[in-house]
């Protein structure tokens, strides 16, 4: 989850297959994010990283004057975005790198992601080019995954795997928890010309698994998406099996209701670009 390519490939094949499992793990979460997001009026929102669609699907079906542009850099998410967006004529999907994202006559004045801003290189130089293509004032909101310690579907399942496997990539580098760190977050975007930036830690339930059999629903969805799914891929038969066995035990406690949800801890960043 920390490679260009691999969104581009076989990771963005995977999430465009499980976009409908996707949404639900976050729907909580989204709800808050276009909360914030939709706080004001806007003309033209733009997307980061924006995946199978979700965030801009409600955008634009909930503010239908407003031009709203999503940009992936997997053409798979992007398939399955259109097909879901088909029926909106004020929406658009297009692929590239939202770090160099640039369109003539469109200068966004809303510019938001759900947890598709954590797997820049250089991050300071993407928050600096938003900041210019943007418009004047424009606000910036955005979500991103706290610490694992307060993510228990990646700290739980990380606990139940062999020593050496599916560690996050260290503090600072492109990955889920990139973003972890509330003042080097401030720093790149103050140093990318964002004002005014705000967090507020949001604590949601990640519903992994549901419907007729949630245990069973939850394990196969964290054997295709997130660490865990990319650390059991390179175990041996055996290994897989045990650690399939130790996740469904642990999925199993945390069967409540009907559904497997999991503690998960993000924040929610807003700021705005400087007036020019």
């Amino acid at each position: 989850m920390t490679d260009r390519a691999e969104w581009e490939g076989r990771v963005g094949r995977t999430w465009a297959a499980e976009w409908q499992r996707t949404d639900r793990s976050f729907a909580a979460l989204t709800e808050r994010l276009l909360g914030a997001a939709t706080d004001a009026a806007f003309a033209q929102a733009l997307d980061i990283g924006c995946g199978a669609g979700e965030v801009s699907l409600a955008l634009a079906r909930a503010n239908p004057s407003a031009q709203v542009i999503g940009v992936d850099v997997s053409d798979e998410l992007l398939a399955a975005a259109r097909v879901r967006g088909a029926d909106l004529p004020n929406l658009a999907f297009e692929l590239g790198d939202a770090a160099g994202w640039t369109r003539a006559g469109v200068a966004p004045d809303l510019l938001v992601s759900r947890h598709g801003v954590m797997f820049f290189p250089e991050p300071v130089a993407a928050f600096a080019h938003f900041a210019d293509v943007a418009a004047a004032d424009a606000r910036l909101a955005f979500t991103c995954f706290r610490d694992p310690s307060e993510n228990a579907w990646a700290s739980g399942l990380a606990a139940l795997l062999p020593p050496g496997l599916g560690a996050p990539p260290p503090p600072g580098e492109p990955g889920p928890f990139a973003f972890a760190d509330k003042a080097y977050v401030e720093r790149i975007l103050t140093e990318a010309g964002w004002r005014d930036v705000t967090f507020e830690a949001v604590d949601f339930p990640y519903v992994a698994g549901a419907g007729d059999d949630p245990v069973e629903d939850a394990l196969s969805y964290f054997l295709v998406i997130g660490p865990a799914a990319r650390a059991a891929a390179q175990m041996e038969e055996h290994e897989r099996a045990a650690f399939a066995e130790r996740l469904r035990g642990f999925l199993r406690d945390h069967l409540e209701n009907g559904r497997v949800a999991l503690q998960a801890g993000a924040w929610l960043v807003t700021a705005r670009a400087s007036v020019r």
